[in-house]
């Protein structure tokens, strides 16, 4: 969540933040109102218990007893305008910087460079649909008829070229600093709403588990950032970054076309994430470093790729700043998304109250920053595509060699 005191004193801001970001800007008015009611409830609230202090005081029963149903009413009214206040709050997003690119969706994202040649056949290509099933490697049929649609069976080399992606992707960032982690999949509504990820237009797309009053992640993210959660840290420990591998699941609504055949849009994958918890003055240099370590993965694969700096419309709404890695896809003639990386500054982390206290005894909320390593359904499709060869055969990345212990995969 932003600042509540950015939206008092200066609503024409994040009004105008709201609408650059294609966003309802009446949450702003309609939060300020609540906020405005909420503080005068609480303010007579305070003076209520004041009140009741100097009836104690004088031994006036009667005015004790009138005194204490008249704050039940209060803080009745003070509890439902908390919960009001609190939500609409959770669905103002965070403020990007100035020189994030202007647009209203995917179409106004910007081309940063592009890495690498797109391949050239000699022969008819496959999609990675295609591929996968005569190299008896994606099951889609037996993944629906045990799960529904959009899930999926990865078989023998496929499993297994996960498998070696995942060690890839770990390996190269035990070598940059980072702590591998194992976190949970399943996160509390109140840890989920303090990450920002759980607004009411966010909880369609999450799977909810009523029974146990639990959601499942929809990315290792949701439970790397409350890793740290209330704790306060010193300058001296940070950046702090993490590397976690989990399943991620997601109802993926809306999704239609050629986007939900294959393994492109499912419901479940998993994914390698990398997580950095910094100082506000390194922020914007650690997100220029996660970006770093996102080419240097798809470079090491061979995958052709291209960054996009994405607009505001486009952007999550705990992000400041948005890229992109989209890899090349021969058979959709296009680049599609495969990592993102984001600067969230301290809109999660003034959420789940991760803070940084300096040696003159100042302290204010750290930044976090998440980026994608590896999204193994979407490389997966990427891999198979790019290195098919005439005979339907896959050639294997030469840097997932030594983990795969196979130089192709074929039928």
């Amino acid at each position: 969540m932003i600042d509540i005191d950015i939206i008092r004193n200066d609503p024409e801001r994040i009004r105008s933040m709201m609408v650059r970001r294609n966003a309802d800007a009446n949450v702003v008015s309609a939060f300020i109102a609540v906020d405005e009611q909420w503080r005068a409830h609480m303010g007579r609230s305070q003076e209520i218990h004041k009140r009741q202090k100097e009836a104690a005081a004088h031994k006036d029963r009667e005015a004790g007893k009138q005194l204490k149903e008249e704050l039940k009413v209060v803080e009745e009214t003070l509890q439902n305008l908390e919960k009001e206040r609190h939500n609409l709050l959770l669905e103002i997003p965070n403020i990007p910087f100035d020189d994030v690119p202007q647009g209203a969706g995917e179409n106004d994202n910007v081309v940063i460079r592009e890495e690498g040649t797109p391949p050239t056949f000699s022969f008819p290509i496959k999609d990675h649909i295609e591929l996968g099933e005569s190299l008896g490697i994606i099951d889609s049929k037996n993944g629906a008829k045990v799960a529904g649609s959009r899930f999926y069976y990865l078989r023998k080399e496929g499993a297994l070229l996960e498998f070696a992606l995942t060690r890839f992707a770990v390996d190269m960032l035990i070598k940059e600093g980072f702590e591998a982690v194992v976190p949970p999949v399943m996160i509390r509504p109140d840890v989920y709403e303090r990450m920002g990820r759980l607004t009411q237009s966010q909880k369609e797309e999450r799977y909810y588990l009523p029974a146990d009053d639990l959601y499942l992640v929809g990315s290792a993210e949701h439970t790397l950032g409350p890793l740290l959660m209330d704790e306060t840290l010193s300058p001296d420990e940070l950046p702090r970054r993490f590397v976690g591998f989990s399943s991620c699941f997601r109802r993926e609504a809306g999704s239609y076309g050629k986007d939900v055949k294959g393994i492109l849009r499912v419901h479940q994958f998993e994914k390698v994430e990398m997580y950095s918890f910094v100082t506000p003055e390194q922020s914007e240099e650690e997100h220029r470093f996660l970006l770093a370590i996102q080419e240097k993965l798809y470079k090491a694969l061979s995958i052709p790729y291209r960054v996009v700096a994405i607009c505001v419309g486009d952007m999550g709404p705990t992000d400041a700043r948005q890229f992109d890695i989209e890899a090349w896809i021969p058979s959709q003639h296009t680049y599609r998304e495969v990592a993102s990386c984001s600067n969230t500054t301290d809109y999660q982390t003034r959420g789940i109250g991760t803070r940084v206290k300096y040696n003159n005894g100042s302290n204010e909320f750290a930044h976090a920053l998440n980026a994608t390593a590896i999204a193994m359904t979407r490389t997966i499709i990427a891999i198979l595509e790019n290195f098919q060869q005439k005979d339907g055969s896959i050639k294997i990345p030469s840097a997932l060699k030594k983990y795969t212990g196979f130089k192709y995969i074929k039928a």
